[in-house]
């Protein structure tokens, strides 16, 4: 199994002085963290994207481009990549062009995401929320398999022999499909033979075993080899010294992430018993010290007939720069040797 690290790039209060980080430097140390997870031996790290103030990923290839120019070994790739509200002819311009800077270090995961700011944003309709991503994924996959792509569909102009420029080092450029729980969004990605990032914001990892399984069966179905069908899961964590001091640095901003949330879609406020819970040996979030993550990283594998990757998506408004290093390194020189026995 490879860890690695996601991340939101979200505004941060400074937990120590209460002073809002700048913008541009919110980026430099964004770009700090990227490289300590580079050093300390991490696989990979994903930037996501968001169309909201309290981010600041929107353009997320910009970013790589940037932490590519100053990487050497880790894999770097969105988390995910709204391909509903975008362009695939440029999608794949763009992480091609990545994939060239990287010299070959980029992975490309799509999918529809979890806000739906982006769709007022760029005229496009909710209800087509499905058809949008089915159809652009058709689009994507045509253009990472052929120079020239003859394509027509609903939401897009028609491509007559159209050649599409640059291509990526890696041939195949590695696309994966981001999916939260539901079975269609599975099935669909063993039936297409693309590996799958399962992200797990809440219940029990263990509970996505029945949903694993009917993507494997699915490709299995369709005549796709069992290691084409990679399995990936974007979770919610961190890593302190100890469980306790885990805990208590991500409360405050996961409170604070989750009101704003809760409030938008209508759900109770949430508690620091919510927390805890869902923090515990068989909830959704990776917490604790470095024994007690890996533990949790092993089991969860089990349960879901094997793992190849898992993210730690360590975004949070009100954690130090300082602090986040830490959990960074602890993933890399601790977490990591005990997951991979290396």
């Amino acid at each position: 199994m490879h860890l690695g690290v996601d991340s939101f790039v979200s505004s941060v209060t400074d937990p120590t002085d209460g002073r809002v980080i700048a913008p541009e430097e919110r980026m430099s140390h964004l770009l700090e963290e990227i490289a300590l997870a580079d050093q300390v031996g991490l696989y990979s790290f994903g930037i996501g994207e968001h169309h909201r103030s309290e981010y600041y990923d929107s353009a997320p290839s910009i970013i790589l481009a940037a932490a590519a120019a100053r990487t050497e070994n880790i894999r770097l790739g969105s988390a995910v990549k709204v391909l509903s509200a975008d362009d695939p002819v440029r999608v794949f311009q763009e992480f091609a062009t990545l994939d060239l800077i990287s010299k070959g270090r980029i992975d490309l995961v799509v999918g529809r995401g979890s806000f739906t700011e982006s769709f007022p944003l760029f005229g496009l309709d909710l209800a087509d929320y499905d058809s949008l991503f089915a159809e652009k994924l058709d689009l994507l996959l045509q253009i990472r398999d052929n120079v020239e792509v003859t394509w027509s569909g609903r939401h897009r102009p028609a491509l007559n022999r159209q050649g599409i420029y640059p291509r990526p080092l890696q041939d195949p450029l590695p696309i994966w499909v981001g999916v939260g729980g539901t079975p269609e969004s599975f099935a669909r990605a063993g039936l297409l033979g693309l590996p799958l990032m399962i992200a797990i914001i809440g219940g029990e990892p263990r509970q996505f075993a029945p949903l694993v399984d009917l993507y494997r069966r699915a490709g299995a179905q369709a005549g796709h080899p069992p290691e084409q069908l990679k399995v990936g899961l974007h979770v919610f964590g961190f890593v302190a010294e100890t469980t306790a001091a885990a805990a208590d640095t991500i409360y405050p901003g996961w409170n604070e992430m989750f009101t704003k949330i809760s409030r938008e879609r209508g759900f109770a406020r949430p508690s620091r018993q919510q927390f805890d819970a869902t923090s515990g040996p068989n909830g959704a979030f990776f917490m604790g010290d470095p024994k007690t993550v890996a533990d949790k990283i092993l089991r969860v594998d089990e349960q879901l007939g094997g793992v190849d990757r898992l993210s730690l998506q360590m975004t949070n408004p009100r954690l130090a720069h300082t602090d986040l290093l830490r959990g960074i390194e602890l993933l890399g020189t601790e977490v990591a040797p005990l997951v991979t026995g290396k």
